[in-house]
């Protein structure tokens, strides 16, 4: 069993920053690699970026618009997503999942999660 727990959420306003942080324990951090989702009230679960295990390859969304960046530590076990310029439509809670595979943005490929950690950006 693998524990993921994401921190760093809070509320900021439209243009801020936020750094999450996603620590797992229980399992070979480095050998997973790990992605970033997120989820609206009343939308599906979407795919944010991905990091394989060794930290030097990154995807991203079109969505994140190169204002985030997901980068780790494999010594401390714990996976980042740097966010900058952030706008109302960020509002959402955050996850972050282990996966064996990379590149992949298929939810189902991810098999460890966390309970989220929320967003709010405010106008």
């Amino acid at each position: 069993q693998v524990d993921v727990i994401e921190s760093g959420g809070g509320l900021v306003q439209a243009g801020g920053s936020l750094r999450l942080s996603c620590a797992t324990s229980g399992g070979t951090f480095s050998r997973y690699n790990m992605g970033w989702f997120r989820q609206a009230p009343g939308k599906e679960r979407e795919f944010l970026a991905e990091i394989n295990w060794r930290g030097d390859n990154t995807r991203y969304a079109d969505s994140t618009e190169g204002r985030f960046t997901a980068s780790r530590d494999n010594a401390s076990n714990t996976v980042y997503l740097q966010m900058n310029n952030l706008k109302v439509e960020d509002t959402a809670r955050y996850y972050c999942a282990t996966s064996a595979f990379f590149p992949t943005d298929i939810l189902a490929n991810y098999v460890y999660w966390g309970r989220g950690t929320q967003v709010t950006v405010s106008s």
